[in-house]
This record gives C-alpha cells, sequence and structure tokens, in this order.
C-alpha cells in the first residue's frame, strides 16, 4: 500500500499546479477549456457506468452508483457553466423595426455592456 504522506502530499502539489494553469487562462479561451472538460467528464462517466455494471457485490453496486450520479451532475454543471459563459460572448440584434432587443435566452433587463 502507498504511503499516505506521499499520496496526500501528491494530491495537494497537483492541486495547487492545476489551480496556478488554469488561473493562467485567459478569458476567451475558458469555455474552449470547458469544452474539453466536459468531454473529459463524459468519458468518466462512461467509465462509472461500466464499472458499475461489472460489480459484484452491493458494497461495489453502492459506490459505483453514487460515482455514476456525482460524474453526471459534474458533466451536466459543466455544461450549464459553459452555456452561460457562451451567453456572455452574445450580443444585442437588431429587431426588424430598428429596435434594438436581447437575443432569445437572455433577460430583457441584464446589462451586457
Amino acid at each position: 500500500m502507498p504511503d499516505p504522506v506521499a499520496l496526500l502530499t501528491i494530491f495537494v502539489l497537483s492541486a495547487f499546479t492545476g489551480y496556478e494553469v488554469i488561473s493562467k487562462v485567459s478569458t476567451t479561451l475558458h469555455t474552449p477549456l470547458m469544452s474539453g472538460a466536459n468531454a473529459i467528464h463524459g468519458v468518466i462517466l462512461v467509465g462509472a457506468i461500466i464499472v458499475t455494471g461489472h460489480a459484484d457485490t452491493a458494497l461495489e453496486v453502492a459506490l459505483g452508483v453514487v460515482a455514476t450520479t456525482l460524474a453526471t451532475l459534474n458533466m451536466v454543471g459543466g455544461f450549464v457553466v459553459t452555456d452561460r459563459m457562451l451567453e456572455m460572448f452574445r450580443g444585442r440584434r437588431r429587431t426588424p423595426g430598428g429596435e434594438v432587443g436581447v437575443e432569445a435566452g437572455a433577460e430583457a433587463g441584464a446589462d451586457r455592456g
């Protein structure tokens, strides 16, 4: 069994490195980065389903169901965040009458300036 201190050290270092790398990404690249992360979350969801399907004991099935549920929530949440980020890049549109309107799906009173 690996040393728990070594595992904790690797976890802390990877969390710090991930935070530093993501914080340096420019704003315009966050949406493509989130799309890539959503693809990875989809692979994780498929893996959780496969592992749950091969479970033998009730504990393994329960853990698999929890893993599948959390992976699903993570993936759906990623798509919601990506959709909100893309919403920021949509501008106002002119209606046929010449009035400036807000694109469908956006709040009418929101300031997008």
